[in-house]
């Protein structure tokens, strides 16, 4: 004989395997990662007392002002992220929810993906030397060794380049590329000069401002992204080669010529 459920039993009953698939969703692991404004770098002096940027085979100039190389901090590849994280992170100002595969690469372990990270880096620091020597016309006997401790990834190819070029040339006439600002962007580099998106854009201007930044160099492309959570008082200015962002710099120290915007 079957016995009957009274209503408020019936109603328990049915809500108890949804109560189960929400706390399922709430505490399962996620395929994000969460990030927040990283470290910032000044290429034009030192890291963990080492110089970033060290040539030899031409003379160098002393310089003023900062270049600063921009990061995010993200959860680890192998970090479990809830749905209780990722509704936090999302209605914070100074945190961003990203997928995974877009921070690090899929399919590798974490040491495979710090190597690949660490290798990133080094190609990037020898793109960005043989840009800025390019542009700047110089031979083969300039030697430049770029350090950066424990950051991984192509992000800081245009601030790498046009610290080599602030050190051997300056603004061409004398004076700083960075005219004496606190200079901060982001965005890879090819031997040719092109500079590419990086993401994380509006994160890693909060990191610059800051930091004490003033002005930052984004990729045009991402010039939407970077006016999303723009801090006040910090300028953008859209790159897409290396040629363009020492313009840039040029018309704003001499207050001559036009500085794009975003």
């Amino acid at each position: 004989m079957l016995s009957r459920l009274t209503r408020p039993q019936a109603v328990a009953v049915c809500a108890l395997p949804v109560v189960a698939l929400l706390a399922t969703a709430v505490f399962a692991p996620l395929p994000f990662s969460l990030a927040q404004p990283g470290l910032t770098a000044n290429v034009l002096g030192e890291n963990k007392g080492e110089a970033v940027i060290t040539i030899t085979g031409a003379p160098t100039r002393n310089t003023s002002g900062q270049l600063r190389m921009t990061t995010i901090e993200a959860t680890g590849p192998d970090a479990s992220v809830s749905l209780g994280d990722v509704l936090s992170a999302w209605f914070a100002a100074d945190k961003a929810v990203m997928p995974r595969d877009s921070v690090y690469p899929s399919g590798g372990s974490v040491k495979e993906i710090e190597r690949h990270n660490a290798n990133e880096m080094k190609e990037s620091q020898d793109s960005a030397t043989e840009a800025a020597l390019g542009h700047l016309h110089e031979k083969g006997d300039v030697k430049v060794t770029l350090k950066l401790a424990d950051v991984g990834g192509p992000s800081a190819g245009l601030l790498f380049s046009l610290g080599i070029i602030d050190k051997l040339d300056g603004d061409g006439s004398g004076g700083d590329l960075t005219g004496g600002r606190v200079v901060a962007g982001t965005g890879t580099i090819d031997a040719d000069g092109k500079v590419g998106a990086v993401g994380g854009v509006s994160l890693k201007t909060q990191a610059a401002r800051r930091d004490g930044a003033t002005v930052f160099l984004v990729p045009k492309a991402e010039c939407s992204d970077a006016k999303a959570e723009l801090p006040k008082g910090l300028r953008l200015i859209p790159v897409t080669d290396l040629d363009g962002a020492v313009n840039s710099l040029v018309a704003l120290e001499k207050n001559k010529g036009s500085v794009p915007s975003c």
